[in-house]
């Protein structure tokens, strides 16, 4: 059983953060500066490309303010941004080392020209790599949450590696024909994981192994292996370590010592046949590390050659990022019982403010994002309404004025935002995202402002294409109350009671209540904001960001409750002031009213409620033709995929019709493919009532995205399979498992999905993990805390100053110093737990923990 619960240890990686600026970009070689050159960013994980931002105009030192979020599915050890740069060319260009083409498929493929290539390249369109920052895995945590100026270094290819080579060395003792004895070297090449793409595709590897040391270098080569990166090579090589002194100088002597200088170093290397050869990394084993006649068999890192460029990092200008990387160590689900029912139980205790809920929100009140684990958990369990009505009848009882209701960043409000992010993501999709796109993509000029007018523009005009933007956005909210989630409602519905309670004497508090969270915390941030709630893939150009900006001004006023009048004598710019007169005082709050009852009614609207098709996930893809029996290049075609809680369709490009439409009712698994199947990385099946649909994903956050999703939305379906083939049927059999039958049921047990609501696919455990991690990261605060509650409930001598008691709500201490003691006891058994387990670690040199060899 110990062994079962250690199996289930799960490491989950997430990197969250923003590609903020760069700054002082140096020029580039060639005719064009830098200066004429568009910009744009990579994030890549060791050599695959993951991320990338807009084309950013012509500057030296561009703002691309983009966020971004992604869980890493794969082990890794660099995070490195690079930043290109962008030019249009009418003559042959000499190619330097700089210089790189994307010419692949998939975005994740690069092919570097050297700078010694002997020839000239006539080019249309080149990128260029003014440099980049490399971020080594182990050193993300002291850039964590903070940010950081780093500076551009060199990009060399020398030292873009990456992958693990398995060797088993031995040294043994040899006595030859004349007597005379010494030392032989075995070094076996087994196999090798995880080696880059190249130009998008795997590669053609080989290795070499050398012997070096003091005038010492003899170098083997293993075969060439044709399309893979995880090539298996299974071959073994001797090498001459020592003889003794009696053998003849003039053949062959080293000196017994010399062995302390001698190493065994490994390099990979990519075939090109015509062009030099691609240098994928090495490792240097010391020889003296090898006991004679013992077998020394371990994965090693491959690492850079240490050779690269030393040019002057200061040239390349610097690149502003905000880091935050978070691994969680994720025990099986039973360490983390007392914990989640100590936290369940919270809406239950009275007051409220001696839960552990509670505590949790008030020991990080200045960490906006702490609370998400816990309303995660909470949502998954069904206690989310009674805890949030709780503390927010809380905070109601400390407002004295109706018109200032929920507008402060209190623990009610910061939880409340945190559940409209989740369950309304898909109640934003229906409701914005036409609009949103439309703004975007048609681009109509909307400034009001006369400071801020171009030359040439019309502000009748702009005004005009403004009203229509804001009265589309205005009746898609007012109309979309049949689509709002039934927990939205509740928890509306519970707001407007507690506030009619509190404040009896105003009439309109009851949907002030209400539209304080729907128009001012969530429609009008998600209209400013389109990238934040994942309506658009990258933030909206100046231009469009600024029409967002007006839009979402008016519409906050449109949806605050109260008269329109009043709010338009606040108004201190007069365009504002002009263009909100144009609207239709009395009807506008009459569409904003009816909105608000229908939202935060009584009646159940979930079983009249029809559920519209939400686009969950789309992009562009590569897909294997359905139907051809061999595996060219020629059978995979570049697609766009799409998905929503209906059918899973691809087209030949978006916008396009479709292609071919699969019902999520009908998909059977949703499984990875075998990188042998077709030499390809990233891939994933389909499995369907037809021939499975193969797809390879731009890279492997893309892939474990697919899915990710898939599985989630075809979770429920009565003819889920239980196994499947990892591999394709070919030639008359199963690659995998070699049964012959195309009808063959599956060799390979299908993935566990969570059975959740596709809108709340929470993970508990995980959400438990980052709640004892931000606790224990804080525990003198919990310290503080509990010692303000044993002065306050205990002590007997002179009061100490309430200033010390004012960071905590603290309104029945010796409850909340019980809950304390609970949530130290339960940390300090989750501390033992995962202490007891760090002992079981992957031992050093295994395929998951590999030895970090030697550079050159």
């Amino acid at each position: 059983m110990a062994e079962e619960d250690d199996a289930r240890i799960r490491i989950l990686q997430s990197l969250r953060g923003k590609i903020c600026e760069a700054k002082n970009l140096g020029p580039v070689s060639g005719p064009n500066r830098l200066k004429d050159l568009c910009t744009f960013c990579t994030i890549s994980l060791d050599q695959e490309e993951v991320f990338r931002t807009k084309v950013f105009d012509k500057s030296i030192t561009p703002f691309y303010g983009e966020d971004f979020f992604f869980e890493i599915p794969r082990p890794f050890q660099f995070l490195s941004f690079y930043v290109y740069a962008k030019g249009v060319f009418q003559r042959d260009l000499p190619v330097g080392k700089s210089c790189l083409l994307i010419n692949t498929p998939q975005k994740t493929g690069i092919t570097i020209i050297r700078e010694d290539a002997p020839f000239f390249l006539t080019l249309s369109l080149l990128f260029y790599f003014p440099g980049k920052v490399s971020i080594r895995k182990d050193d993300l945590c002291k850039y964590s949450g903070k940010d950081d100026w780093f500076n551009l270094q060199p990009v060399d290819p020398n030292t873009e590696v990456q992958g693990k080579v398995h060797l088993e060395m031995r040294l043994n003792e040899v006595i030859t024909d004349n007597g005379s004895t010494g030392q032989h070297l075995l070094v076996k090449i087994i196999e090798c994981k995880e080696l880059p793409l190249i130009s998008g595709q795997n590669c053609d590897p080989y290795a070499t192994v050398s012997l070096v040391g003091p005038a010492r270098s003899d170098q083997k080569k293993t075969k060439v292996k044709k399309k893979t990166s995880n090539p298996y090579f299974e071959e073994t090589f001797f090498f001459e370590v020592t003889r003794s002194s009696s053998y003849s100088k003039k053949t062959f002597h080293v000196e017994e010592d010399d062995i302390e200088k001698l190493e065994i170093k490994v390099d990979l290397w990519n075939n090109e046949n015509l062009a030099q050869d691609v240098f994928l990394g090495e490792t240097r084993v010391p020889v003296k590390i090898l006991r004679s006649d013992h077998i020394h068999k371990a994965w090693y890192l491959l690492q850079p050659k240490g050779t690269g460029s030393k040019s002057k990092s200061d040239d390349l200008g610097q690149l502003r990022l905000k880091l935050n990387y978070i691994e969680d160590t994720v025990l099986p689900s039973a360490c983390y019982t007392p914990l989640c029912n100590l936290l369940l139980k919270s809406p239950d205790v009275k007051p409220i403010s001696a839960s552990a809920a509670h505590i949790l929100g008030d020991i990080f009140r200045e960490r906006y994002e702490a609370v998400l684990p816990m309303v995660r958990l909470l949502l998954y369990h069904n206690r989310f309404v009674p805890f949030v009505s709780a503390v927010a009848a809380l905070e109601l009882d400390n407002t004295q004025e109706a018109n200032t209701i929920f507008r402060g960043n209190s623990l009610a409000t910061r939880c409340i935002d945190d559940m409209m992010k989740i369950v309304g993501k898909s109640y934003l999709a229906v409701t914005l995202k036409p609009v949103i796109d439309e703004i975007c993509d048609s681009n109509k000029t909307c400034e009001i402002d006369p400071i801020k007018l171009k030359e040439g523009d019309n502000v009748e005009v702009n005004k005009e294409n403004l009203q229509v933007y804001v009265q589309k956005v205005f009746s898609s909210i007012t109309q979309s109350s049949s689509n709002c989630p039934p927990l939205m409602c509740d928890v509306f519905r519970s707001l407007r009671h507690l506030a009619c309670k509190r404040f009896q004497g105003d009439p309109h508090v009851q949907y002030s209540a209400v539209s304080s969270f729907v128009f001012l915390r969530f429609f009008a941030v998600a209209v400013l904001s389109p990238h934040s709630f994942q309506l658009r893939s990258h933030h909206p150009d100046p231009e469009i960001a600024r029409t967002l900006t007006l839009i979402s001004k008016t519409i906050q006023t449109l949806g605050s409750w109260g008269s329109l009048s009043k709010k338009l004598s606040s108004f201190k710019e007069s365009y504002m002031y002009d263009f909100y007169k144009s609207f239709q005082e009395e009807k506008c709050i009459e569409k904003v009213k009816k909105f608000l009852d229908e939202i935060s009614s009584n009646v159940n609207k979930e079983s009249s409620r029809q559920e519209d098709a939400v686009v969950l996930k789309e992009g562009e893809v590569q897909k294997r033709t359905h139907g051809k029996k061999n595996f060219s290049k020629r059978n995979f075609k570049k697609r766009w995929l799409r998905v929503t809680n209906r059918e899973l369709s691809y087209h030949k490009r978006k916008g396009k019709e479709a292609l071919c439409t699969i019902s999520v009712k009908n998909i059977q698994a949703v499984e990875k493919l075998d990188e042998s199947a077709f030499n390809r990385k990233n891939m994933f099946q389909v499995v369907h009532s037809e021939k499975p649909l193969y797809v390879q994903a731009g890279n492997c956050v893309e892939a474990s995205e697919w899915l990710e999703i898939l599985g989630q939305v075809s979770r429920c379906n009565e003819g889920r399979l239980t196994t499947y083939h990892p591999s394709t049927y070919t030639a008359g059999v199963w690659q995998c498992c070699k049964s012959q039958s195309s009808n063959a049921a599956g060799c390979k047990p299908c993935t566990i999905t969570m059975l959740a609501n596709l809108q709340l696919d929470i993970d508990c455990d995980r959400e438990a993990e980052r709640i004892f991690s931000l606790l224990s990261s804080n525990e003198s605060k919990l310290q503080n805390m509990e010692d303000a509650c044993a002065s306050m409930a205990v002590y007997q001598g002179p009061q100490r100053e309430q200033e010390e008691y004012s960071k905590f709500t603290i309104q029945e201490p010796k409850e909340t110093f019980h809950t304390l003691k609970q949530l130290r006891n339960i940390m300090e058994e989750l501390r033992r737990q995962h202490n007891s387990r760090n002992n079981i670690t992957a031992q050093y040199g295994s395929l998951d923990n590999p030895i970090v060899g030697k550079t050159s």
